[in-house]
């Protein structure tokens, strides 16, 4: 949503200067006279919940779309005063270490409203401690510009926290824009100190692509023994049969094998029977009379051995017995968590806290391609410190599987932030109700 003010003599003048600028899709806000003619403030792609995002508490006082949009109006004059006033600040700043530092190289004032956009980098010079004080406070001020511009461009904020500057909390609201909690979205914007927002953007994304580890070798090449662990759904079975496929067409069958240890369901074991009849692999069963062990024992001449498991939950009879066979195997079984990417943070949160008596040494995550944001996956692997091994977006075998490798997986939350916002913008002009106009 765009908001803006015009000035002119009459009222047919401020008309005509806004179609120029702004085009026939310009809704008007509110109009009154003032000193020398008129003011009118108007708005592109206008949004009666943006409008009440941005105006937070005081919004429950409009009580229909005119007031509402009275008082967005209102909130943006007070914003561009404030940014007047901003400015004057500035200039002040510039022109007290002018006198004080004659000959110093000033910066354009354009540079300076950049709105922290630029770093101001002041020269090594001994016995000009002040110099340091004087770009302190102006990038604070340019911190101060840039968040009054983001609310004059509509976009809602929150109350502003102690010790966190205004550049630092927009940074903190995009990260959780992106899915990432708030407390994982403020601690990686207040390492952002001092410069523009997209340069604290980029660090974030750095320090996100730093905090998610992933698997450094392939189970297909490295080989041994796998488990997959997780609740009902979130896309175990059909993950093995994907690394299963993809094994048997690069190395064969001879060598790969399916365990499950579901024996707790009807038809449990039916899809991945399915899938071994197909890859032409055996699949094996761990139940009353066959431990896990002793199956893997006759598998050891294998050189890779997935293992499915129930999706059991801590109510569940068969959950404790499961784990601790998983936990306590005499052979070297690396199970990882499979991570839904649609599930809420909490459940994820939960999952894990479930699963980790299991020794968890990594994850999987799944339905990538139906998550509106990922950060929440993201989130979930930096907080945990498990390593991503694969990461699955669609249901073809074997050819929605990707090795985990954290550079394109930001990558892919990035674009998938972008897509949700085109098309929250693209919503708000084809159905967006607008006030009525008053002239």
């Amino acid at each position: 949503m765009k908001v803006k003010r015009f000035f002119s003599k009459s009222m047919a003048e401020a008309l005509k200067q806004i179609s120029e600028q702004m085009g026939p899709d310009a809704v008007i806000l509110s109009n009154r006279r003032v000193d020398g003619g008129v003011e009118i403030v108007c708005a592109l792609d206008y949004d009666e919940n943006m409008a009440r995002q941005s105006l937070g508490e005081k919004a429950s006082e409009a009580t229909n779309g005119a007031r509402l949009a009275e008082m967005q109006a209102e909130q943006h004059r007070r914003l561009e005063d404030e940014l007047s006033r901003s400015r004057s600040r500035i200039r002040d700043v510039r022109e007290k270490r002018s006198v004080r530092n004659q000959g110093y190289p000033e910066a354009s004032m354009a540079e300076l409203e950049q709105a922290g956009c630029d770093n101001f980098d002041e020269p090594a010079s001994s016995g000009r401690s002040s110099n340091t004080d004087y770009s302190d406070e102006l990038a604070g001020m340019r911190a101060e510009i840039s968040a009054l511009r983001d609310l004059m461009g509509g976009q809602p904020s929150e109350p502003k926290k102690p010790g966190v500057n205004a550049v630092q909390q927009r940074l903190a609201e995009r990260l959780q824009e992106l899915g990432l909690s708030p407390d994982l979205a403020g601690s990686l914007s207040r390492r952002h100190k001092v410069g523009k927002l997209e340069e604290g953007w980029k660090q974030a994304l750095k320090m996100l692509v730093v905090g998610v580890r992933t698997s450094r070798q392939e189970w297909l090449d490295e080989g041994g023994v796998y488990a997959l662990v997780g609740p009902t759904g979130s896309g175990k079975t059909t993950t093995i049969g994907k690394l299963a496929a993809r094994y048997v067409l690069k190395h064969g069958s001879d060598s790969l094998a399916l365990v499950t240890t579901d024996r707790y369901r009807v038809a449990a074991h039916e899809q991945l029977f399915v899938f071994g009849r197909i890859l032409n692999v055996p699949v094996r069963v761990v139940d009353e009379s066959h431990t896990l062990d002793d199956i893997l024992e006759e598998l050891s001449d294998r050189h890779l051995v997935l293992i499915d498991t129930a999706g059991l939950t801590s109510s569940d009879k068969g959950y404790q017995e499961q784990l601790t066979e998983l936990a306590r195997s005499h052979h070297k079984v690396r199970t990882h968590l499979v991570v839904s990417a649609t599930s809420q943070p909490r459940i994820m949160k939960s999952v894990w806290h479930c699963y980790k008596m299991a020794n968890l040494t990594g994850c999987v995550m799944t339905k990538i391609d139906e998550a509106l944001t990922l950060g929440e996956s993201l989130g979930f692997a930096m907080e945990t410190g498990l390593p991503v091994a694969y990461y699955t977006d669609g249901q073809k075998i074997p050819g929605d599987l990707h090795h985990g490798e954290s550079v394109p997986l930001v990558r892919l939350a990035v674009e998938r932030l972008k897509t949700l916002q085109q098309q929250a913008a693209a919503e708000r002009l084809s159905g967006a109700e607008r006030p009525q106009e008053t002239a």
